[in-house]
């Protein structure tokens, strides 16, 4: 029997996911919208659940919360994303990565393009409107990595299976 796919995102601090959640509710179609905006950095693991947890959970407490640079807007076509940026996320990402290589998809296998994706599924010209108000009122911030959330994939719905905190013990990383 196959393993059910699993998804590894990153956990942003309360006032950027908040951000992201309002224009995703905004603009996603809403048949479609039975998720949070996320930024996934794993798309579909078939590794053991358990194995996951275990790795995940070592790699997150050697880790401390770090910033990201929300630097701009992506064109998707069908949709809109916005552009994270981060030297240590990249670096975090690659590690798991390492870990896990042989298991990976050939998407879960390339480097990571850390975007958010608030708009998707649409026509062509609703995207571009969108993206062109959203470029009118974009200013760059900086946000916060805090963790990292596990789902169950459910061809359509996640399953939330448990949230991995980075280490609190010392400052942000830069």
């Amino acid at each position: 029997m196959e393993q059910t796919p699993l998804i590894l995102t990153l956990s942003l601090d309360p006032a950027a996911q908040a951000y992201f959640n309002a224009l995703r509710t905004l603009h996603f179609p809403p048949e479609r919208n039975y998720l949070h905006a996320h930024l996934t950095l794993f798309h579909h693991l078939t590794i053991p659940e358990k194995e996951i947890m275990e790795t995940v959970r070592e790699v997150c407490l050697s880790q401390k919360p770090f910033l990201l640079e929300v630097t701009g807007l992506l064109p998707l076509g069908r949709g809109v994303a916005f552009k994270l940026e981060s030297e240590t996320l990249l670096t975090f990402h690659a590690q798991l990565r390492q870990r896990w290589l042989p298991a990976l998809t050939a998407q879960d296998q390339q480097k990571l393009r850390p975007h958010v994706t608030v708009q998707n599924k649409v026509t062509p010209e609703a995207a571009k409107a969108l993206l062109h108000k959203l470029n009118g009122e974009f200013k760059p911030f900086t946000t916060k990595a805090t963790g990292v959330m596990l789902f169950k994939y459910l061809n359509g719905p996640w399953q939330f299976l448990q949230q991995f905190d980075f280490n609190q013990a010392e400052s942000l990383a830069s």
